[in-house]
């Protein structure tokens, strides 16, 4: 194999994978030589060499044993940046092994997703103690905490955080060697070991990365052997202090069928909880996806109330909320029209329907009575005094943003009220959320007693 090979060779996988893939992938692999049946690919980073052997290492070596049939490996290694010497060849530095396409064993990390990193994640109360915790073990360094265990429901950012860990290390630190793989695919990898006698391989890489990230480990629970396996890797690299990083859907304690010393050995870091979304974190996200858009398409146009009115009907999780503006953008993009509050409850009706309120208005009224420990007559009464006023404006604003009551049918609802009353009310509240925690505070409490 030479330089002119791998060059042709090149262009022949170009066709087979396609233009993007390539130009991400195949493209930064520089031949530096073939010796041994080995051929060696330079590599800019660890995690280049692991996902190209991962996901196109057969491909390539196939491609290459047909230009010669002696080659039976790939060998991908980091390049170290060497200085060009005026007047003669550059020496390449040692590189850093990654990973091998075959060969005894091979460790591959799963694949990053590139829109999860650090810069992405938007940060509000509800998640503000597990960002900072991912940031600092994205630091590299010791920390006070081994494991740290992110746990909480679907699309609250648990993925995403490992996923901007993982791109910080292997980015700023490319000498270290970590692993990011779902519970699932740890339970494969050691099925598999023990199916082709390779249980002592498999032990000797698990235990030998910087740090192990593993997502979703409630999915581990009930496989006794795939447990012990996992019990003993955990505590080997605790034991050598590297970092271990995991999530799941639930706390530790709260998995079942995971075995008690699991539990315990989870408990004993930094067990960080992140809660469900509040308004304010999702209409954070919001705009964070509309800034991002906007750099690549200048020319949108978003009538104000947009945001704000679907950081209040999708109020589940982060990712139906992206999918829901994804799915704005396209449909503006198509009938080449501004995305205004009609254009989104068109767009998206079938998704608003599926989030339609079950609360009535009838409801609220009792639940914002009873936690203000008023009568519900006086909620609904003539009474202009502020015990009474405030909790009549609060549960105008819930009426008005949990249930798909037009405003005169509210104010029919609170004593025959005008339906400008109603909206007084509504905008007085969105202006004490702003300013007055407690406001804000029971807002909250309110609105998720309402959804439960």
């Amino acid at each position: 194999m030479t330089r002119e090979q791998w060059g042709e060779l090149k262009q022949q996988i170009r066709q087979a994978v396609g233009q993007n893939k390539f130009r991400n992938w195949i493209e930064p692999l520089e031949f530096t030589g073939a010796s041994d049946g080995v051929v060696t690919l330079a590599v800019p980073t660890r995690f280049i060499g692991n996902y190209v052997a991962q996901h196109f290492g057969d491909m390539i070596l196939y491609k290459m044993s047909r230009v010669n049939p002696d080659l039976r490996k790939l060998d991908f290694q980091v390049a170290a940046n060497v200085a060009a010497v005026p007047g003669r060849a550059e020496t390449p530095k040692p590189a850093q092994p990654a990973r091998a396409a075959r060969g005894d064993s091979p460790l591959h990390s799963a694949p990053l997703d590139d829109r999860f990193r650090f810069e992405t994640f938007v940060v509000g109360k509800p998640n503000q103690l597990a960002h900072a915790a991912a940031r600092r073990v994205a630091e590299g360094g010791e920390t006070t905490f081994n494991p740290l265990f992110l746990y909480g429901g679907v699309g609250l950012g648990k993925t995403h955080l490992m996923h901007a860990i993982a791109w910080e290390l292997t980015q700023k630190q490319p000498e270290m060697t970590v692993l990011y793989l779902s519970a699932e695919q740890f339970m494969y990898r050691f099925v598999q070991a023990l199916r082709d006698r390779k249980i002592m391989d498999f032990k000797q890489m698990f235990r030998s990365v910087d740090v192990l990230m593993v997502d979703d480990v409630q999915f581990i629970a009930g496989k006794d052997s795939t447990q012990e396996e996992f019990f003993h890797t955990f505590n080997a690299l605790v034991d050598q202090n590297k970092q271990i990083v995991i999530s799941a859907d639930c706390a530790p304690g709260e998995i079942a069928r995971l075995e008690d010393r699991i539990k315990s050995r989870l408990q004993c870091g930094l067990v960080v909880d992140l809660h469900p979304t509040d308004y304010e974190l999702r209409l954070g996200v919001l705009q964070n996806r509309v800034e991002r858009y906007r750099a690549q398409n200048p020319d949108l146009v978003i009538e104000a109330g947009v945001l704000e009115f679907l950081a209040h009907r999708i109020n589940t999780n982060v990712r139906v909320l992206e999918g829901s503006l994804t799915r704005l953008f396209a449909f503006a993009s198509l009938v080449g029209k501004p995305i205004t509050l009609e254009l989104t409850q068109d767009c998206l009706a079938d998704m608003l329907r599926s989030f339609e309120r079950k609360v009535s208005v009838e409801e609220i009224k009792r639940k914002v009575a009873d936690h203000y420990n008023i009568r519900l007559s006086d909620l609904v009464g003539p009474k202009r005094t502020r015990c009474f006023a405030r909790p009549r404006q609060v549960a105008m604003y819930l009426s008005k943003h949990l249930t798909s009551r037009s405003l005169p049918e509210i104010g029919r609802s609170f004593g025959g009220r005008d339906h400008t009353t109603i909206m007084h009310g509504v905008k007085r509240i969105d202006e004490l959320r702003l300013k007055d925690a407690q406001i804000a505070d029971d807002i909250e409490l309110l609105r998720r007693s309402l959804e439960a």
